[in-house]
């Protein structure tokens, strides 16, 4: 498996025929390096919440692919209407696709989809359990940090991504105490640096992480497990 970071809390995950993106935010991403034209052959979308830095681009990018987008049931709504391929899921939700299996696993955040005519109700934000050939890797989305993520340490997840840029989620310290509780193998830091109010030090995590191995990709590179 192979996982691309493309800034902000935006991954791109390929395994076999699987090739997903989560929470694109692209345009408008000024650490991003990556066009929307040069991603192509996407089958799955996956969106964690209804900010704009977080389900981004998903409209062009799943029309121009014909990617099938997975969130909650009031995004897939919400996508729907304007023409997407959805699968609408919640929290505590598991369900088998053609590639594995993804979970949704609660968040603690907002999750308000921004229109022409105001705030609308984006559901409940999530994290995403995502397997793929018995591989696991979680995203965390936006969040808090939570007693629910000890329950995580019996996935035995491979690869965590999680926020480590404090203000709106989860700052560096409290990122340790939620991987000392997921105890995964890996763990990317992500969620920071992208505004000057989530400046944070993805070395800094490293150092005070003792849970497994911490990865730090830079914007555009990528990890293979």
């Amino acid at each position: 498996m192979k996982i691309t970071y493309l800034g902000h809390s935006a991954f791109i995950i390929e395994e076999q025929d699987f090739k997903a993106i989560i929470d694109p935010f692209i345009s408008g991403n000024d650490l991003s390096t990556t066009k929307i034209g040069d991603i192509k052959g996407l089958t799955h979308i996956f969106v964690s919440h209804g900010h704009d830095d977080h389900i981004g681009d998903t409209i062009p990018l799943a029309k121009a692919n014909n990617a099938l987008v997975i969130t909650n049931a009031e995004i897939a709504g919400y996508l729907s209407d304007k023409g997407l391929k959805t699968h609408a899921m919640h929290i505590g939700g598991k369900y088998k696709f053609d590639f594995g299996t993804v979970k949704l696993t609660p968040a603690l955040h907002g999750s308000g989809i921004t229109t022409d005519r105001g705030t609308i109700d984006g559901g409940n934000p999530c994290g995403f359990i995502i397997e793929v050939n018995n591989k696991k890797v979680y995203h965390a989305g936006d969040t808090g940090l939570t007693m629910d993520m000890k329950l995580l340490e019996s996935e035995n997840i491979d690869v965590a991504l999680v926020p480590i840029g404090g203000n709106f989620t989860m700052d560096i310290d409290d990122a340790v105490k939620a991987i000392e509780f997921i105890k995964p193998k890996a763990t990317i830091p992500m969620h920071y640096d992208t505004f000057p109010v989530i400046k944070a030090n993805p070395n800094e995590f490293k150092e005070k992480n003792k849970t497994g191995k911490t990865v730090i990709l830079s914007v555009g590179s990528n990890y293979e497990f």
